[in-house]
C-alpha cells in the first residue's frame, strides 16, 4: 500500500502552549494576591474590583479554564494528530477554537472583577459568556471528531477515549447547570432554586473537577508518560477497566459536597457510596501510569520531565484517596466548610494539574523547536522549589482545617461552647495563612524560572510549524480479525464510543437529579416562607456581586455545635425562592443563615453598617476587608421591574403587576433602615447600596420563626 505524506499542525499547539504559560502566570499572580489578602486585609482598600470576593472566582476560573484548559488543548492537539496519524480536520476550526477560547477568558477577566457573576462555583460567568462557551466547545468537538473519523489508524488509543468522554460530559454538565433566566445583558437568575439548585450545581462542580481537571489529564498521562519514558502502557486491560469504571462512577459523587445539608438523605447517601467506590478506578489509573515506568527509574532520576510527571500522578493518587475519605459522613462533619477542603483541592491543582502541565511543556517545546532544553539544572530547580511550594501551601491549610473544626466543635465540661466568638478561631489561623502565601510565592517563583528556561529554549531553536509525517491510509473495508474482543471492535467506532460514554455518565445524573425535582416530599413546604421584598432582592444581588458566599455559608447543619452557635438548623423549604442558592462551601467567616433580626446571632442595623465600613474596628482580629463603596455608591434600581418579572416566571409568587409598586415599597423599607441607623448617630442616605445589603442580611433565617413545616401528602 502506498504511503501518504502529510504535515502535523504544530502552529495550533504553539498557540495553546503560549496561552497556557501566559494564563498560568496571571492565574498564579491573582492567587498570590488573594492569599496575601488573608494576611493584609486592607491591602486593596477601597478598590472594589480587587476585593477578595471578586478576585477569588477570577483566580479559580483563570486556573481551571485558562491555565488548565489551554494546557488540555495543547496536549490534545499535539497527541491527537500523532495518535491518529493525520493533521487536524480543519485549520479554520482549530483557530476559531483557539481565539474563541481566549476571548471567553478575556471576558471572564473583565466581568468577574466587575461583580458580574451568577455566583455558582466554577460556573460564575453570566449567560452570554455561557452561550459562547457552548459554541466554542461544539467547534472543538467537531474538529476532534472530524480528525478521528479521517484517521490513518484502525484502533483508537486509550488517551482518545478520555478525550471523547471529556467532551460529551463537559457539554452535558455545562448546559444543564447553566440554564438561566436572563434579566439584563449581564444579569440572570438560575432556573433552579434552593435544594434543587444546590444539587445541580454540585453535580456540575464535582464533575467539573472530574471531567475537566481529571479525565483529559488522564488522557495526557496515557500519552506523554509512555512517550517520555519510551515504554508501553503497563496494562491495556487495566486501562479499559479504569476508563469505563471511572466515568460511570464519578458522575454520581456530587452530593458528597452537600452532606448534612438540607439535601434529601437518600441523595447524600448515594453520593457517599459512589465516592467510596471511586477509589478503585482512580487508583487503577494511578498504578497504570506509575507502573508504566517499571524498569525506567534511572530515567526518572535523570529526567526533570519524568520527575514532574511522577509527582503529578502521585498527587492524583493522594487526592483521589483523600476525596472518598472526605465523603464519609463522619469525616465530612469535620472537614466541610474548613481549610482542610482547600488543602485537598490544591493537592490536585498544584500537584496533578500543575506538575503534569509543566512536564508536558518541558518535553513539547524542545520537540517543536527542534532543539534541546536550555537548562536541565533550571528545570530540576523548578521541580524542587515547586514541590517545596506545594508543601508550604497545603500543610498549613491542613493544620488550619483541623484547628477550625476542633475549635468550632469544642464544649466546656459544663456543656457550653468553648469558643463562642468565631474570631477566636480566625486569630489562630493567621500564621497558617502567611505560610500559605509563602508556599504560593515559592510555587510561582519556580514557574517564573520555567518561563525563563522555556524562552531561552525557544530562542535557541527553530520552530517547526509544519512537521512532516507519513503513514499508510486506513483501509475502508478491512475484515474484522478473528477472536477480536468487543472492546477492540468498539475502539474502531468513535461515534458508538461517544454514545456509550454519554449513557454511562447520564445514568447517574438522571437518577440523582430527576427525583429531586419530581418528588415533592424532597422539599417540604413551609407556609411562612415568603418571597424577598424588593429591597432585600436588590441586597441579595449585591451580596452575590461582592462574592460574600465565598467566605460565608448559609447552611446551619444539624450538629449541636452549630445550633448552639447559630440557631435552628436549616430546612429545605426555607430556600424555595432562592435563585440561585447561596449555601457556600467555606467558612472564613461565620454562617449567616440565621443572621436576621430576632435570631440567635442577629445584630443591629448600625452594627452591620459599621462592620462594612471597617470590620476590624467592630470585630477585633477580623480579616474581612472594608467595603467603603457600599456606603458611597447609589443603589441601581433600574432593573428592579425586570428582576421581579423574571422571578415571577421562575415561580416566585409575586402578585400580578407587583413590579409597579415595587420601587415604592423598596424606598419605604430603605428609609426605615436609614432612620434606624441615624437614630444611632450615623447619617446615611436611604438610597445607598449598604442599606439594601443590610435589609437582606436582616431577613436571613427569619421565615421559620414560630413557623411549622407543612407535611406533604
Amino acid at each position: 500500500m502506498e504511503v501518504e505524506k502529510f504535515y502535523y499542525d504544530n502552529g495550533i499547539v504553539r498557540k495553546f502552549a503560549l496561552a497556557t504559560m501566559i494564563f498560568a502566570l496571571i492565574g498564579m499572580l491573582v492567587g498570590l494576591t488573594v492569599a496575601l489578602q488573608f494576611v493584609f486585609p486592607k491591602m486593596t482598600y477601597g478598590i472594589d474590583f480587587l476585593s477578595f470576593g471578586r478576585l477569588r472566582p477570577l483566580h479559580t476560573n483563570a486556573i481551571i479554564f485558562a491555565f488548565v484548559g489551554n494546557g488540555i488543548f495543547t496536549g490534545v492537539y499535539y497527541s491527537l494528530q500523532r495518535l491518529l496519524k493525520t493533521r487536524m480536520y480543519s485549520d479554520v476550526l482549530s483557530n476559531i477554537h483557539f481565539w474563541g477560547w481566549q476571548l471567553i477568558i478575556l471576558s471572564a477577566a473583565i466581568t468577574l472583577p466587575l461583580g458580574l457573576t451568577s455566583s455558582k462555583e466554577y460556573a460564575e460567568l453570566e449567560w452570554p459568556i455561557d452561550i459562547a462557551i457552548t459554541l466554542i466547545w461544539v467547534v472543538f468537538g467537531l474538529n476532534m471528531f472530524g480528525t478521528i473519523i479521517k484517521r490513518r489508524t484502525r484502533h483508537i488509543y486509550v488517551a482518545i477515549w478520555f478525550y471523547i468522554a471529556t467532551w460529551i460530559t463537559v457539554a452535558m454538565l455545562h448546559i444543564v447547570n447553566n440554564l438561566e433566566m436572563p434579566v439584563t445583558l449581564f444579569k440572570s437568575y438560575s432556573l433552579y432554586a434552593g435544594v434543587q439548585d444546590a444539587l445541580v450545581q454540585w453535580w456540575y462542580g464535582h464533575n467539573a473537577v472530574a471531567f475537566f481537571l481529571t479525565t483529559p489529564y488522564l488522557g495526557l498521562m496515557y500519552y506523554f508518560i509512555p512517550k517520555v519514558a519510551n515504554r508501553p502502557v503497563y496494562s491495556y486491560r487495566l486501562s479499559i477497566i479504569h476508563f469505563w469504571a471511572l466515568i460511570f462512577i464519578y458522575i454520581w459523587a456530587g452530593p458528597h459536597h452537600l452532606l448534612y445539608t438540607a439535601l434529601p438523605d437518600w441523595a447524600q447517601s448515594l453520593g457517599t457510596v459512589f465516592s467510596i467506590m471511586l477509589i478503585a478506578p482512580s487508583w487503577g489509573g494511578m498504578l497504570n501510569g506509575l507502573l508504566t515506568l517499571r524498569g525506567a527509574w534511572d530515567k526518572v532520576r535523570e529526567s526533570p520531565v519524568l520527575k514532574f510527571m511522577v509527582v503529578a500522578v502521585t498527587a492524583y493518587g493522594m487526592a483521589t484517596f483523600e476525596g472518598p475519605m472526605l465523603s464519609l459522613k463522619n469525616v465530612n462533619a469535620l472537614s466541610h466548610y474548613t481549610d482542610w477542603t482547600i488543602a485537598h483541592v490544591h493537592v490536585g491543582g498544584l500537584g496533578w494539574n500543575g506538575f503534569l502541565t509543566f512536564g508536558m511543556l518541558y518535553w513539547l517545546v524542545p520537540k517543536m523547536w527542534n532543539t534541546n532544553l536550555f537548562s536541565i539544572k533550571l528545570a530540576n530547580f523548578h521541580f524542587w522549589i515547586g514541590t517545596l511550594g506545594i508543601l508550604f501551601w497545603t500543610l498549613p491549610m491542613y493544620y488550619a482545617g483541623f484547628t477550625q473544626t476542633l475549635m468550632w466543635k469544642e464544649f466546656t465540661p459544663d456543656g457550653f461552647l468553648m469558643y463562642t466568638n468565631f474570631l477566636e478561631t480566625v486569630k489562630q489561623l493567621k500564621p497558617m495563612y502567611a505560610l500559605r502565601a509563602l508556599g504560593g510565592l515559592l510555587y510561582l517563583s519556580g514557574f517564573i524560572v520555567m518561563l525563563y528556561n522555556i524562552y531561552l529554549t525557544m530562542k535557541a531553536g527553530s520552530f517547526v510549524a509544519q512537521e512532516a509525517a507519513e503513514a499508510a491510509p486506513l483501509e475502508k473495508n478491512f475484515l474484522k480479525p478473528k477472536n477480536e474482543s468487543f472492546h477492540r471492535l468498539l475502539e474502531r467506532k468513535p461515534i458508538q464510543m461517544l454514545v456509550l460514554s454519554f449513557i454511562a455518565v447520564a445514568i447517574g445524573g438522571a437518577i440523582e437529579i430527576v427525583p429531586t425535582f419530581l418528588i415533592q416530599s424532597n422539599v417540604p413546604t413551609i407556609s411562612s416562607v415568603q418571597p424577598y421584598t424588593p429591597l432585600e432582592l436588590e441586597g441579595r444581588d449585591i451580596y452575590i456581586r461582592e462574592g460574600c458566599n465565598n467566605c460565608h455559608s448559609q447552611m446551619v447543619r444539624p450538629f449541636r455545635s452549630e445550633t448552639e452557635r447559630y440557631g435552628e438548623y436549616s430546612k429545605a423549604g426555607e430556600f424555595v425562592y432562592d435563585h440561585p442558592f447561596l449555601w457556600g462551601s467555606k467558612r472564613t467567616g461565620p454562617d449567616l443563615h440565621r443572621e436576621g433580626t430576632g435570631n440567635k446571632q442577629s445584630k443591629s442595623n448600625i452594627w452591620h453598617f459599621n462592620h462594612f465600613y471597617d470590620p476590624e474596628a467592630v470585630s477585633e482580629g477580623s480579616i474581612m476587608p472594608p467595603y467603603p463603596w457600599l456606603i458611597e455608591d447609589q443603589l441601581d434600581v433600574s432593573s428592579l421591574s425586570a428582576k421581579i418579572t423574571a422571578m415571577r416566571k421562575l415561580g416566585v409568587p409575586y402578585g400580578d403587576r407587583y413590579e409597579e409598586i415595587a420601587l415604592e415599597e423598596l424606598q419605604y423599607q430603605a428609609q426605615e433602615i436609614a432612620d434606624d441607623i441615624a437614630a444611632n448617630g450615623v447619617e446615611v442616605s436611604s438610597d445607598r447600596e449598604v442599606i439594601a445589603l443590610i435589609a437582606y442580611l436582616q431577613r436571613l433565617g427569619t421565615d421559620i420563626n414560630n413557623a411549622e413545616v407543612v407535611p406533604v401528602k
